[in-house]
């Protein structure tokens, strides 16, 4: 299992597609970490401005139709195909939009 943080409506944003964001594009892979922590700390140090709810995806790096790299942080080299993404954790943040913890979305 691997992580990628995404603000909600970015995620909703093409439900009916592969989710494809601007780093992607920008960079020509899509960051992810290797665990929860390192999710918290990525959406701590990036994020912090972010409106609205904030996500991990929890990506089954075997169901992606695209290939992941190891280098030395998983990144995935094109789109993530939906049906790899097995879950989705919120971001509960303080009022200063720091990290604090991980909860179930449903």
């Amino acid at each position: 299992m691997i992580f990628h943080v995404v603000p909600l409506d970015d995620w909703l944003l093409a439900p009916d597609r592969p989710y494809a964001p601007r780093v992607l594009v920008n960079g020509g892979f899509i960051p992810c970490t290797a665990d929860e922590n390192e999710a918290l700390a990525v959406a701590d140090a990036r994020f912090r401005e972010a409106v609205g709810p904030l996500m991990v995806l929890m990506i089954d790096e075997r169901k992606l139709d695209a290939r992941v790299r190891w280098e030395p942080a998983p990144q995935i080299y094109g789109r993530i195909n939906r049906s790899a993404v097995a879950g989705m954790l919120e971001i509960e943040r303080d009022t200063e939009g720091r990290a604090l913890a991980l909860a179930v979305w449903s």
